[in-house]
């Protein structure tokens, strides 16, 4: 990938929709050569695909973050709670008084109750503090 193919992919992550014309002109290149360019690194997978991505208030269902202390000495040694949680997207060990991060998306808040009662119980959690998200403000993971 030269500056070109980097810059045409800069674009397309600030405006997914942007049009041929627009992106030559940003990156200095003809319409066909930008084309092109395109063609050649979907071919390739450097582009897999584009995609529609709605606030979090469009979006169905719910998003929280859990801030979880447990009392084991290792972080790994509780992790395979989570691993039990299909809507667990992430876990991650964090500083400060609380041990782990973990965002959660569920179909409902019902869903999301549930999730924390189950860890509730577990002996090894001992502090739990759920962060409900109301809306999503930048997303730079596309």
């Amino acid at each position: 990938m030269d500056k070109f193919d980097k810059g045409i992919i800069a674009e397309l992550r600030s405006n997914a929709r942007a049009s041929i014309s627009h992106i030559a002109e940003a990156v200095s290149l003809s319409r066909s050569s930008v084309s092109e360019r395109i063609k050649k690194m979907e071919k390739s997978g450097i582009i897999r695909g584009y995609q529609v991505l709605l606030s979090e208030s469009q979006k169905e269902g719910v998003t929280v973050y859990f801030e979880i202390q447990h009392r084991r000495a290792r972080c790994s040694d509780v992790i395979h709670l989570f691993k039990t949680i299909p809507e667990v997207v992430t876990c991650h060990g964090i500083t400060g008084d609380m041990d782990l991060l973990v965002f959660v998306k569920a179909a409902s808040m019902r869903r999301i109750h549930e999730i924390r009662e189950f860890l509730d119980v577990e002996e090894d959690v001992t502090k739990i503090k759920t962060h409900v998200v109301m809306s999503e403000w930048i997303d730079n993971h596309n």
